[in-house]
């Protein structure tokens, strides 16, 4: 029988986020002090919002650099140019890497104006940056309304790396008012693979609000399946789910 992961359920998303922030803190500093680059991966969307602010805190009292630290994103919208503001690109600018030491280079997100021909080539770099990088010491997830980590919507294998996917109507629907209608949000993106995400050796899936709670649910005591992506965090040695109470009133 498959365990799932621990569901750690706060009263609210801010206290969510300062546990898991100093956490992470504690992480970084014990893979740098190893003499190793601390390697992160992030999530966009609404959810890790707040996660973020509370990095830039920390940052900003002296307590987080991340002058050694590279990330790698799950995900970017097709289509997309990095200037763009609903781009990925400009999301992680705007809303933690201008407010951080990190150096450019040490940023990875999938180029969103790849061309057909080379998206097979691009995708398959991004999974050599990540082994080459150490791998993933830890991963941030969010969770989407069809159970998705990363773009990996229903279907999406277990073993699946990144690739060119096609986003869900759910998902579309979820975007359209920050692009100003559903008509303007892309109907693929590239995303890193479940097997990708599962290779991380510390995952925490971030949710909030009532309208997760079913999903939550789902992923956490359903049947392990490719319909609900975020399922097989059920399999991993180290994963967890971080709620505050809205999310987490169905368990």
């Amino acid at each position: 029988m498959t365990e799932s992961p621990p569901a750690r359920v706060f009263a609210d998303r801010s206290e969510a986020c300062r546990t898991l922030a100093l956490e992470l803190v504690g992480l970084v500093v014990s893979i740098q002090a190893t003499g190793r680059h601390a390697v992160l991966g992030l999530a966009t969307g609404r959810t890790p919002l707040p996660f973020y602010a509370e990095l830039i805190r920390l940052h900003r009292e002296g307590k987080l650099s991340f002058a050694r630290i590279i990330t790698f994103n799950l995900d970017e919208y097709l289509g997309l140019p990095a200037r763009h503001p609903e781009s990925y690109h400009s999301f992680m600018r705007r809303e933690l890497f201008d407010h951080v030491d990190i150096p450019a280079a040490n940023i990875h997100i999938p180029d969103g104006m790849v061309t057909p021909e080379k998206l097979a080539a691009h995708c398959a770099a991004y999974e050599d940056a990540i082994r080459a990088a150490g791998g993933i010491d830890f991963q941030l997830l969010g969770i989407g309304r069809t159970g998705h980590i990363g773009f990996n919507e229903p279907g999406s294998p277990r073993d699946s790396r990144t690739r060119r996917v096609e986003l869900d109507p759910i998902t579309r629907q979820d975007a359209a008012p920050s692009f100003g209608g559903l008509d303007q949000v892309p109907t693929h993106a590239i995303s890193m693979g479940c097997g990708t995400i599962l290779e991380a050796r510390k995952i925490a899936l971030l949710a909030w609000g009532d309208a997760k709670a079913a999903i939550v649910n789902e992923a956490l005591t359903g049947p392990v399946t490719d319909r609900v992506s975020a399922s097989f965090l059920q399999e991993h040695p180290d994963a967890t789910f971080y709620l505050d109470a809205e999310a987490g009133k169905a368990l």
